[in-house]
């Protein structure tokens, strides 16, 4: 993705941040205010941050919330006019991507994931989901975290890097989450597609053998994959839409993340096409190999068939019988068993069937 005012394409991350000691404290990861792109000094709690900005008439306020509960959730609410049934979405989680807007606050919820180191041959986790959802106002910009692997403290240093990114108002925030959800989507993408290829090149050469579940398990993790990324593809449309009360230079920038979306979503879904054909090779060579198995027993059962046709012949209790009473009568029939034998394992080596 190409770098932009709002955003940068790097992966650096600063030191942690620590929130102020409020009563809500355990889920406010960070609370700051920023004027004219830079970050005022000092503590803030949420209402004194935003007490401070509309005092003076400029800038914003943007709160990190991580996991919170109803009660912390509820504090935030009052202090920023949040409508109830988001305050009650943004505890619970577990949303789908989406846009909503009430009044003047812009609602967006963006899906996460991560890519979890397993063996490919073991059946595992293999895609972590969280949640961000984005409260964005024209003063402010709260930020709830459900999930560990999404951290937004590199996203905060960086904008806070340049100032003058931030000078343009809280939409910059939301274009700079979006474009790191995206990127994570690609980074995740990337993972599972190298271990398609590696299951596809096993999968198909000689003599080796690939645990179907190991198979389904990645099909399962590609469909978790996929109904979290491509949802998101109808609220960024929404937001790059001129009816969006966002400045127009933020919503150019969301189109470039909408369009890398739409490219990662449609990676996404040739992988899971790929590895449904995978599914299908797979079963077939496991037919094949049964089949092979089953030719090989028959050819041994047919060998065994002879010896014991002709004991069973011999066997019954009849006193008129061919070379029964002949000194070379045992001999001679173990000879043409074993020569029968002979030249049916001849037969069925040069056919592969054994």
């Amino acid at each position: 993705m190409t770098r932009s005012p709002f955003g940068s394409r790097g992966r650096r991350r600063g030191p942690a941040v620590t929130g102020p000691t409020v009563p809500t404290a355990r889920a406010i990861v960070d609370c700051a205010a920023y004027v004219d792109g830079a970050r005022l000094p000092g503590r803030f709690t949420p209402e004194s941050a935003l007490a401070e900005i509309r005092s003076r008439g400029t800038g914003f306020v943007w709160i990190g919330l991580f996991e919170p509960d109803s009660h912390q959730m509820g504090e935030i609410a009052a202090t920023f006019g949040l409508h109830e049934l988001a305050v009650e979405d943004a505890v619970t989680g577990r949303q789908r991507p989406k846009y909503e807007r009430y009044d003047d606050t812009l609602i967006t919820v963006m899906r996460t994931v991560a890519y979890v180191e397993h063996d490919p041959h073991t059946v595992s986790e293999i895609v972590q989901t969280g949640e961000i959802m984005v409260f964005l106002g024209t003063d402010f910009v709260v930020a709830v975290r459900h999930g560990e692997h999404n951290e937004l403290t590199a996203v905060r240093h960086r904008l806070e890097a340049e100032p003058e990114r931030l000078a343009l108002g809280p939409g910059v925030v939301l274009h700079a989450i979006a474009d790191q959800v995206v990127d994570s989507y690609l980074e995740v993408a990337q993972a599972v597609e190298f271990d398609v290829e590696s299951m596809e090149e096993e999968l198909f050469s000689p003599d080796t053998t690939i645990p179907i579940d190991a198979i389904y398990q990645l099909k399962r993790e590609i469909v978790e994959l996929r109904r979290a990324v491509r949802p998101l593809a109808g609220p960024l449309q929404t937001l790059i839409s001129p009816r969006t009360p966002l400045p127009k230079e933020i919503r150019r920038y969301l189109r470039d993340v909408a369009d890398h979306h739409s490219g990662v979503a449609e990676r996404i879904n040739d992988l899971d096409e790929t590895l449904t054909t995978l599914v299908g090779a797979a079963m077939a060579k496991i037919a094949v190999q049964q089949n092979t198995d089953m030719r090989k027993i028959s050819a041994y059962i047919a060998v065994l068939a002879v010896p014991t046709m002709i004991a069973g012949i011999y066997g019954m209790n009849f006193d008129v019988m061919p070379e029964l009473r002949h000194p070379w009568g045992y001999p001679l029939t173990v000879l043409v068993m074993a020569s029968l034998c002979t030249g049916l394992i001849v037969v069925f080596r040069r056919a592969r069937w054994m």
